[in-house]
């Protein structure tokens, strides 16, 4: 019962988003951050592309502000030369189709009521609109509420009335709760669904009305809470440092000290800008003082001192002498320093140093360096320090601990009591293990028993290893879409051995909605999707801590609920019958000039690529993303919160990249063919030669099945090729690279208690693949296909793909269907000539390697598939050749059931 009666209490202050995904704000959640660059108000880039006409380039802000963190993406298009409202509701279409942006709840931004209403019409999922107000009166504030409510969105509602915008406390409570009464008493509207933004102002302008402004706003955050029962509360935090425009370093620590105080106050989200804001245990102590007596209004001469601080703000850089300092100070303190800052340069003299004075080598581990590692736990856990830092405080751990060893022998073996034990493994099938790794590394780093079985593990070894190591958590961790049925099979053999032990789910290919319906009805046990390292930690000490069964019904309430959200809106959107997406294919108006013949179509092998030119063609963004530091290369760099630790990476990345090179560590191979060809309705007709009179192979394509706009065509990548019909003799090639040696050199390191260098190695070498992959491209495009033989395009246009042609994968949005690995493999006898392998599952071996198609006419582009239906699955098998229910185990991420 008390269960229950805690879990109803707390969903009376619960805020329920969502785009495809849900976004559950509790009182206890974190601060949610909200996307602003979408705003053609805040955003001079993304009003010129806006202006343009450029929506795809649109999109891609769109799409790095997710990557960078944003849980919400505030859409603005309040400009005066703008169609707002056209405008909205193109822009709201395009993401609807892009699911790595639509998978986040959408904000609504609009002054024009007349925009904001065309936005929801088109919206998915459960928006917020940005915003509502008293200041047109009450009638009018109703009206747009209620519409609001019946859309089903949520609400901000700015602290304005008649009168105009609240400047003080007084003022701010006093609009808020008036507007709180009208919506909930008489408009009935769900206290939940209200977010009040009661106006964060510029201090220390040097007006004696502004001193009390940020202070009067942690004083409402904090009365919300108290007085209007589940609402929540919002802001823009840059507009606090107004008054200290281009003193950077000083704006950085008032955002975070305003932050801070907020949040404790009752602030739930808002528009933060990370690249403006410092860590603020980092804040130097004299700088925060001054700051806060500010913000809290403490001195009556707090903005005259500010000023004059201001002017003597000092960078953060550090003396040799200053770095020095720690050296000095006694054993333990050494030990933790190290741990936190990832030295290893005296481990072995001050472990040596340790276990003499506490005359026992098992109480060095259970001491200092146990101590050390729960400072590096709280740190990361609090957002203080990032992935990098911890992989290399494990490090610092391991080689500790490796020296002690030998010296435990004749003690009790292993370091006390830890915090449980986890077993880990990729599933059977699937080779990747980057993600895996830095799960295991962040888990032991928190005291945590880790087991890592590695990759393509069945899953009776999996649980026959859980059974006899009696562990309290299995961790399954995959990349590739096979692997999510793998998972599948692993929950209903937890199940049939009658197993209560919690899982956790892992991957790039996994998601919670994919856990919630498919993973879940398969097991009664407490099942959580983890999406990264940094969660880990906290979902295992729940998993198995004092409160696991509150936690695990509260878990299982929320994913009945994704579950059930999902089969809900399913459905909403119709799909159209596959006859009817074949009718609605993408025309092109086919041309013998468009149809470019190739210089040769024999198939090319590759085996000596040079590591030195595939370093220019490193796209460096997704390094940083492994190592879960958000942002794209090289203005990663300036950010304020992570930038010197991007920058640190990127220095250790390329020191390693050097003696790769210089020793030629790792090498390439690759295998690529363009053969004569021409699309039959959805399939790619593949020939022996240009006679055309034997057919070897076939592309079976997928099409695109989501009712489109006026105008928006269903596509498939078969329409980039010219029909039979068509007369023209058309061409499509594909290829498959590789880079070989990481896994030995990843070993290597292991052996040495080192698995930054390990994690480090295997993410360079997925770099090096995707770069080897662009710079074969080019080469084709200029010198096999020749049809852009003059093209010289600088390295971040390659990346941004600023070029004719395109080189899709299979297992990736436009081609989802993994198969299709087979008949690459088959056509280029890729295992042969290269030597990468396939797993039953179709992951490819070594795993940094890539294969794909190649597509040459102009109007080739990406797109996502989507859901498909079962009439095109029942097309599919039997063009396939094989049967339903293959089909459908091949297809079932994409499946409309």
């Amino acid at each position: 019962m008390s269960i229950e009666l805690g879990l109803k209490e707390e969903n009376k202050i619960t805020l329920l988003l969502s785009g495809l995904e849900p976004l559950v704000v509790r009182a206890d959640s974190n601060f949610v951050n909200i996307g602003e660059r979408t705003n053609v108000t805040g955003s001079r880039q993304f009003l010129r592309l806006i202006k343009e006409n450029r929506f795809d380039d649109a999109l891609a802000v769109a799409r790095e502000q997710v990557l960078n963190g944003a849980q919400i993406l505030d859409v603005n298009m309040d400009e005066g030369m703008l169609d707002s409202k056209a405008a909205m509701v193109k822009f709201l279409n395009l993401i609807a189709a892009e699911p790595d942006i639509a998978r986040i709840p959408i904000m609504i931004d609009s002054s024009k009521w007349e925009v904001i209403e065309a936005g929801l019409k088109v919206v998915q999922g459960k928006s917020v609109v940005n915003s509502i107000s008293l200041k047109e009166g009450e009638k009018e504030f109703k009206r747009q509420a209620k519409l609001v409510k019946r859309y089903g969105a949520a609400v901000v509602v700015m602290a304005f009335d008649e009168d105009g915008q609240a400047d003080t406390y007084e003022r701010r409570i006093s609009i808020c709760e008036r507007a709180y009464r009208v919506l909930v008493d008489e408009v009935k509207f769900p206290a939940s669904d209200i977010i009040f933004d009661p106006n964060i102002f510029p201090v220390a302008t040097g007006i004696e009305e502004h001193r009390s402004y940020a202070l009067d706003y942690f004083r409402t955050c904090k009365w919300i809470k108290e007085h209007l029962p589940a609402a929540h509360v919002s802001g823009g935090v840059s507009n606090v440092s107004f008054s200290f425009r281009g003193n950077q370093a000083l704006r950085e620590a008032m955002h975070s000290a305003f932050l801070y105080h907020a949040i404790k106050s009752g602030m739930d989200m808002g528009i933060v800008n990370p690249a403006m804001l410092e860590v603020y245990d980092e804040i130097p102590k004299d700088l925060l003082q001054h700051v806060e007596d500010v913000l809290l209004d403490r001195r009556d001469d707090a903005t005259e001192r500010l000023v004059t601080f201001a002017e003597h703000v000092k960078g953060k850089e550090k003396t040799i002498e200053e770095e020095e300092q720690w050296r000095k100070s006694d054993v333990d303190s050494r030990l933790a320093h190290a741990l936190v800052k990832g030295i290893t340069d005296f481990i072995e003299i001050d472990t040596e140093e340790a276990r003499l004075k506490y005359m026992s080598p098992l109480k060095v581990i259970e001491g200092p360096l146990m101590a050390g590692r729960n400072i590096v736990g709280d740190l990361f856990g609090s957002g203080k320090m990032f992935l990098p830092q911890v992989v290399k405080s494990a490090r610092v751990m391991k080689k500790s601990v490796a020296y002690l060893t030998p010296f435990l022998e004749e003690e009790k073996k292993g370091s006390g009591q830890t915090a449980g034990k986890i077993l880990l493994a990729t599933v059977k099938g699937d080779v990747h293990d980057i993600g895996k790794n830095i799960v295991g590394v962040v888990l032991g780093c928190n005291n945590y028993e880790v087991i890592d079985m590695g990759v393509m593990v069945p899953a009776d070894q999996i649980l026959k290893r859980a059974i006899d190591e009696n562990v309290d958590i299995i961790g399954l961790s995959g990349l590739i879409t096979p692997s999510l049925d793998e998972m599948v099979n692993v929950a209903k053999e937890m199940t049939r051995l009658n197993l209560n032990i919690p899982l956790l789910i892992g991957g790039a290919t996994t998601s919670r909605v994919h856990t919630a319906v498919k993973i879940c009805p398969n097991y009664k046990g407490p099942i959580v999707h983890v999406l990264d390292a940094s969660k880990a930690v906290p979902v295992a000490g729940k998993l198995i801590g004092s409160e696991r069964l509150t936690y695990f019904n509260q878990i299982s309430e929320e994913y009945s609920k994704v579950k059930a959200n999902y089969e809900k809106h399913r459905n909403e959107k119709p799909l159209r019958s596959f006859n009817e997406s074949r009718k609605n294919k993408h025309q092109i108006n086919w041309r013998s000039q468009d149809i470019s013949i190739p210089n040769t179509t024999s198939i090319q092998n590759v085996h000596e690529i040079s590591l030195t030119d595939l370093r220019l063609y490193i796209d460096w963004t997704p390094f940083f993303q492994t190592w879960q530091l958000f942002g794209k290369y090289p203005s990663i760099f300036e950010d304020k919160v992570v930038g010197e630790q991007a920058k640190q990476l990127f220095y250790d990345a390329n020191i390693e990249l050097d003696s790769i090179i210089t020793e030629q560590k790792l090498q390439g191979k690759a295998v690529f063919g363009i053969f004569p060809a021409n699309a039959h309705d959805d399939d790619i007709v593949i020939y022996s030669d240009e006679t055309r009179k034997e057919i070897i192979s076939k592309f079976i394509t997928l099409r695109q099945q989501n009712a489109k706009a006026e105008g928006q065509a269903n596509l498939a990548l078969a329409d980039f090729i010219a029909p039979l019909e068509s007369g023209l003799k058309d061409h499509v090639g594909c290829f498959a690279i590789a880079i070989f040696g990481a896994e030995a050199l990843a070993q290597e390191a292991i052996a040495d208690h080192d698995d930054y260098k390990a994690i480090m190695i295997k993410a360079l070498a997925d770099r090096l693949a995707e770069a080897a992959a662009e710079w074969l491209h080019e080469k084709v495009r200029r010198d096999y296909w020749g049809y852009s033989a003059e093209e010289h395009l600088p390295a971040q246009e390659l990346i941004a793909e600023a070029y004719r042609g395109i080189r899709p994968a299979p297992g990736y949005p436009a081609c989802p269907d993994h198969l299709e690995k087979n008949t690459i493999w088959q056509l280029l006898k890729v295992e042969k000539n290269t030597g990468i392998i396939l797993t039953e599952n179709l992951a490819m071996y070594p795993t940094a390697a890539v294969s794909g198609y190649y597509f040459a006419h102009p109007e080739a582009k990406y797109f996502g598939l989507g859901r498909i239906a079962e009439d095109q699955l029942q097309s599919y098998s039997e063009r396939r050749g094989i049967s339903l229910d293959e089909a459908r185990k091949w297809l079932s991420p994409n499946l409309n059931n």
